[in-house]
Formats: structure tokens, C-alpha cells, sequence
């Protein structure tokens, strides 16, 4: 059954509130109700409770009879299964991509990956958005709509903790050098080097993820709060 259009109101509550998830200002384990967020976001409670339940029904939030409102707390055990996924993904794309005849379909990932120190982008971000567009654009380079499909949905499901990888500065750097590693092994269709690298750097991201610690995550929304009221400023 097609799904029916949001109304427009709920949709931006519920877009809202997805954004406050995502950049921690709401954390996991926080709680609120619909009275809250309806006073803050100057809207009826009718489009917050629509919104709300849409994201409960995606999984980010939980509802108690009582208790009102909470975000989900991290399933650890299910971003690992979605992180292995997400390998097995990638690297059949990786091995299609380099049995490609003729030109590969990646000038635009050499042309924001393959470039001086200087011209590398720093805000967190920013990083967050342009690393999670190169895995997903190798997919979608190799060819397959449904493999593309399913990565889609898994790169939603755990972008509110890939971001926190790119609060440091030397994964951000670790990044750009381990991607342009990984597309120049692909450009020189070296299948087998380019999966073992690929599968390095998605584990690695993967065993940070395993770090996050509560008082980090509070330490995540001062940075994400820095960082808006600094382009905010400029």
C-alpha cells in the first residue's frame, strides 16, 4: 500500500525533532512529552503527536503510559549487525566496480577525495555528509538498485552514530587518506586490495562506535551546539 503524504506541519515537526536526535540534543534516554515540544516548537500537539509516532515506528522513540516520551537508547548488538551489513555491501560493490569496462563512473569521488591536505574539509558536519555520499556513491556506481536500496536504509539507521566519528580531527584526516587509498586501489581495479582496506576502515569506524560512553555523547551535543552557533555567526 502507497504511503500517504505527511501533512506538511507534521512534516516539519517531524523533521525537526529528527535533526534534534541527530545533532543530541535530544540524547539517548531523554525524556519529554508532546505538551514540551509543543510549547517550544510554537505548534498544536496534533502534528508533534504525528511526528512522534512516525519516529517511534522508524525506532528512535519509545512511549510509556506514564512516562511520556523517550529516545531510544543505543542497540549496540544491532549497529554491529548493520555495520556487517554494511561490509558485505560495499565490498561486492567494490568487486563490481572494478570489473567495470572502460572509464569507472567516480570522477566525482576523485575529485573531492584526491586532493592537497589544504584543500581537505574540517567541519564535522560536513565530513559526516561527504564520507557517508562516497560508500554510498560506490554502491550506486555499481550498478545494482535493490543492493543500493538496502544500503540507503541501513546508512539512515546509523547515521546518528557515524556522525560522532568526525569530533575528532584525526579521523577526520584518517578518513581522507583511507578513502583515497581505497579509490585509487579501485581505479587500478585491485578487487582484492581495495575489500581488505575497505573492510579495515568500515571495522574501525565500526570499533569506535563501541566507545561512545553517555558522558561522550554529552560532549557530542556541546560540539554539535558550538558548531551551529559557529555558522550561525559567520
Amino acid at each position: 500500500m502507497a504511503q500517504q503524504p505527511a501533512n506538511p506541519l507534521a512534516e516539519q515537526v517531524y523533521i525537526r525533532i529528527k535533526d534534534e536526535i541527530f545533532d543530541f540534543h535530544l540524547l539517548p534516554g531523554d525524556r519529554f512529552t508532546e505538551t514540551d515540544l509543543s510549547l517550544r516548537l510554537g505548534v498544536s500537539r496534533t502534528p508533534v503527536r504525528d511526528a512522534l509516532y512516525r519516529l517511534r515506528r522508524e525506532g528512535y522513540l519509545e512511549v510509556g503510559y506514564r512516562s511520556g516520551w523517550s529516545v531510544v537508547p543505543f542497540d549496540f548488538e544491532r549497529f554491529d549487525e548493520l555495520y556487517d551489513l554494511r561490509i558485505m555491501l560495499e565490498e561486492t560493490a567494490v568487486e563490481r566496480l572494478c570489473q567495470v569496462e572502460g572509464e569507472q563512473p567516480l570522477a566525482g569521488l576523485k575529485a573531492v577525495w584526491l586532493v592537497a591536505e589544504d584543500q581537505r574539509e574540517t567541519d564535522s558536519h560536513k565530513m559526516a555528509a561527504l564520507d557517508e555520499a562516497f560508500h554510498c556513491t560506490l554502491v550506486e556506481a555499481a550498478g545494482n538498485r535493490e543492493m543500493l536500496r538496502v544500503h540507503r536504509e541501513l546508512t539512515e539507521k546509523i547515521r546518528i552514530i557515524r556522525r560522532l566519528d568526525f569530533l575528532k580531527d584525526n579521523r577526520i584526516s584518517a578518513t581522507y587518506d583511507e578513502h583515497a587509498k581505497i579509490l585509487r586501489l579501485i581505479l587500478r581495479r585491485k578487487s582484492t586490495e581495495a575489500a581488505i582496506l575497505l573492510r579495515s576502515h568500515i571495522t574501525q569506524s565500526k570499533n569506535e562506535v563501541r566507545k561512545i560512553t553517555l558522558h561522550m555523547l554529552h560532549e557530542a551535543r556541546g560540539a554539535m551546539q558550538r558548531g551551529s552557533e559557529m555558522a550561525s555567526a559567520r
